[in-house]
């Protein structure tokens, strides 16, 4: 039961229990410290702390909590009921207090820290294998958490400080995010192997007006890309299939379910004609984007500056 302070010294039920915590916190290694040793003075070595400091913080948590933890013998003390009890949850807390600042320290480690890094689905077989090649080949004790998924939700990651970078199209323009432009890739009218166009190596995009679309699903991406590009070729795209991966898409596209805008394919797959589109210009940007203000740790500081780097260059030819 929480208590508040009451004019005896004591809590009340009716206190908060962020308070009590806070109030709590700074005594539970005093706590631990002496009950281990069952000697204050001992104790108040081992800590490097004042003996008078260590005695107040316990008479101060036992009137805190409301309960006696210790019986005084002399300069010895040991554990009453309640205090073993206490003693055994508070032991657990504060090996889970070490066990946290280990775990950020190692992840803030400039040789062998950790990087949280998202992509996008389409970026997975070769971009992201690529720059992570070539990133360890100077830093190879650097570990990476990776996320694969679409631009919007990497973004709310990232807001939401599971992601410390991400690669993203389109470039994100948000004020609590910064975002650079790193490439530009180019996006082909995936048709059938027997479509009309498919003898064709160029096109407009007008000319697909009136066949039916596999898109990804909306919210993603290219999907926004793929109706802006039909929007500006004069048409708005009849959609068949709303998907989750491109490579779906080109396999639903080779069974004939429609044609698809879509960046090339990490292998080429039968059953397709990849066009190139002439007009509007069809590319999406690629971009890497984190939150504004947050600092970095060594770790994804040096990768930030390798994808940097990279501009121009990101995608592989």
């Amino acid at each position: 039961m929480v208590h508040q302070r009451s004019s005896q010294g004591y809590l009340s039920p009716s206190g908060d229990t962020q308070d009590m915590v806070m109030l709590l916190a700074p005594r539970l290694a005093h706590f631990a410290g002496v009950a281990r040793t069952e000697h204050v003075t001992r104790a108040a070595r081992e800590m490097q702390v004042p003996q008078s400091t260590l005695s107040r913080a316990l008479v101060r948590l036992e009137e805190d909590l409301g309960v006696d933890l210790f019986a005084r013998h002399g300069r010895t003390v040991s554990l009453t009921p309640a205090g073993h009890t206490f003693l055994a949850s508070v032991e657990r807390a504060l090996a889970e207090i070490g066990r946290a600042a280990e775990e950020v320290r190692a992840d803030a480690d400039p040789a062998t820290g950790k990087v949280a890094f998202g992509f996008l689905h389409t970026m997975g077989a070769e971009t992201v294998p690529g720059l992570l090649h070539a990133f360890r080949a100077d830093h190879p004790r650097i570990r990476f958490s990776l996320v694969q998924n679409y631009g919007e939700a990497m973004l709310e990651r990232l807001r939401a400080g599971e992601l410390d970078l991400c690669l993203t199209s389109p470039v994100p323009d948000a004020p609590d995010l910064v975002a650079r432009r790193l490439d530009e890739q180019k996006l082909r009218l995936v048709v059938p192997a027997d479509h009309r166009l498919a003898g064709r190596r160029r096109i407009r995009l007008a000319e697909a007006a009136d066949d039916t679309f596999v898109t990804l699903e909306p919210g993603y991406g290219l999907r926004r890309i793929t109706d802006d590009l039909c929007a500006r070729a004069g048409f708005r795209p009849r959609i068949a299939f709303e998907g989750e991966e491109a490579e779906t898409l080109r396999g639903l596209v080779a069974a004939g379910l429609g044609v698809a805008l879509l960046p090339p394919p990490a292998v080429p797959r039968p059953g397709v004609v990849e066009l190139s589109v002439t007009a509007p210009k069809a590319v999406r940007e690629i971009g890497v984007a984190w939150l504004a203000g947050r600092p970095d740790t060594p770790p994804v500081a040096a990768f930030k500056k390798f994808l940097l780097s990279k501009r121009g260059n990101l995608l592989p030819d």
